[in-house]
């Protein structure tokens, strides 16, 4: 659902920049009480897999494909909304200026879109899901799954309006179209989330939130599967147009991308390095994957409690 240049009106680019700017300041503001010392580099890891999975797309009905979106999982992993917000709006910023995926002048409304509408639905549904089912933590991973293919629907709804207010393409037609495709593509995000979250439940708590702040048990299955995701499996992707650019196809205004694009010069650009071929994408994922941790790593960082910033300097 990465909205090429091209797409949105400069007004509307301009406003939902705005609401992303401001989501993303509180995001900083708020996500202080959510890293301690012991999980500040749970938000690295989280940014880095959802940029490797982000890599994986998964075919759907009639010739179109999906991809994780990952803002309920983000949520979830990380205990908190705003946190997840900024995990997903880091990797939003990496796939645009790093590897040409999803507008530069479009980034505030792909922000707005997969880091705020997507985490706060998938997150609030969740919550409310899971007090329905009896909020035992067996039922999460089911009530996560719901909840996130929730999110990607409302997410895709909202980009509709967009266009619509853009005068890309009329509401009538573009919001079933959006909507139509993307209720297929929320039930590969609800299973991927369930199942993501069933295995760390069982294999990996320690990855997941907790009173106790527990110290990771390891780094290295949690690395080693990221970097499989990043330089493996995306060689396996679907090749088919996803749900936004199958629908821009369907409505014929993909060529308004061609018209209007910025790029950022970057030897990364589409996830290719020129003459490697599938070389190139795996590189590509590997340098995406560690870029994700870094930066987000840095954001832990400067987000966590003061507290913990003299400790760890007394230490």
């Amino acid at each position: 659902m990465h909205i090429p240049d091209g797409f949105v009106s400069p007004a509307v680019a301009a406003g939902t920049g705005l609401v992303s700017v401001v989501a993303v300041g509180l995001a900083l503001g708020k996500s202080k009480d959510a890293f301690g010392i012991k999980r500040a580099p749970i938000l690295g890891l989280t940014t880095a897999f959802i940029f490797a999975a982000q890599m994986i797309n998964f075919p759907v009905a009639g010739g179109t494909s999906g991809h994780l979106l990952g803002g309920t999982l983000a949520a979830m992993i990380l205990g908190s909304p705003w946190a997840a917000t900024l995990a997903i709006t880091t990797v939003l910023i990496i796939q645009a200026v790093l590897f040409a995926d999803g507008g530069i002048t479009a980034l505030g409304a792909n922000i707005m879109n997969m880091g705020v509408i997507g985490v706060w639905v998938g997150w609030g549904l969740t919550q409310t899901l899971h007090r329905l089912f009896g909020s035992s933590s067996k039922h999460l991973p089911l009530a996560a799954g719901i909840g996130a293919g929730l999110s990607v629907v409302a997410a895709s709804v909202v980009c509709a309006i967009e266009l619509a207010l853009s005068e890309t393409a009329p509401l009538g037609l573009a919001l079933p179209a959006m909507a139509g495709v993307h209720i297929l593509i929320g039930i590969g995000e609800g299973l991927i989330t369930g199942g993501v979250l069933t295995y760390l439940a069982t294999a990996r708590p320690d990855l997941l939130p907790s009173g106790e702040q527990r110290q990771i048990k390891g780094w290295l299955v949690p690395v080693v599967s990221i970097l499989l995701v990043a330089g493996v499996l995306s060689l396996f992707a679907s090749t088919y147009p996803d749900g936004l650019d199958s629908v821009a196809e369907k409505l014929g205004f993909v060529k308004l991308a061609e018209n209007v694009r910025v790029q950022v010069p970057t030897p990364l650009a589409e996830y290719q390095i020129e003459g490697l071929g599938k070389i190139g994408t795996s590189i590509a994922g590997l340098v995406g994957s560690a870029v994700c941790f870094g930066v987000a790593f840095g954001l832990a960082q400067l987000v966590k409690p003061k507290s913990d910033r003299s400790s760890s300097a007394d230490t």
